[in-house]
């Protein structure tokens, strides 16, 4: 079973290519509204149905924060393919801040992901308003226990037990 977004209410919500703004538990500044950190944000949904949702090669979208989810699992499994050679907490650490700090490309650009699941950028404000919120999604996946917590392979265990 596909799981969704619980993130259905659209009132008041910002969009930006049709991927909604959605309140982030980020330090670092950006276009996303800040979320309480009690609260349960999207990356945290994404990494809680990472494992379930990742065997899925069709996902009904009912909501746009559906869309989002797609495309956090999609980089969370980027994320999990840069920590597959990383030994230690500290050199896995850096390559997820690394992977952070690269260019996200946006709806239109030659390296996305997804080309038809958002819509193209209107102007060039918009695209760097994506790219911008690309960055804040990034930071809120720095931890490393919270990205291990879904994968269950040997090697991700045997990572997770060697800090």
């Amino acid at each position: 079973m596909v799981y969704h977004s619980s993130f259905v209410e659209e009132d008041g919500i910002t969009k930006a290519c049709g991927c909604p703004l959605l309140p982030l538990k980020s330090h670092i500044k950006g276009p996303a509204p800040a979320s309480n950190p009690g609260k349960i944000d999207i990356v945290d949904e994404a990494i809680t149905f990472f494992r379930a949702n990742v065997f899925f090669r069709n996902f009904d979208i009912k909501s746009p924060a559906d869309k989002l989810l797609i495309y956090l699992t999609f980089y969370i499994n980027v994320a999990l393919k840069r920590l597959e050679g990383c030994r230690t907490l500290a050199v896995g650490t850096k390559a997820i801040i690394n992977l952070g700090l690269e260019k996200v490309p946006v709806p239109g650009d030659l390296g996305f992901p997804f080309p038809g699941l958002f819509a193209l950028p209107q102007s060039q404000d918009e695209a760097a308003f994506c790219s911008a919120r690309g960055t804040s999604i990034y930071s809120g996946i720095t931890s490393i226990e919270a990205l291990l917590r879904p994968c269950m392979t040997l090697r991700c265990r045997s990572y997770a037990n060697s800090k």
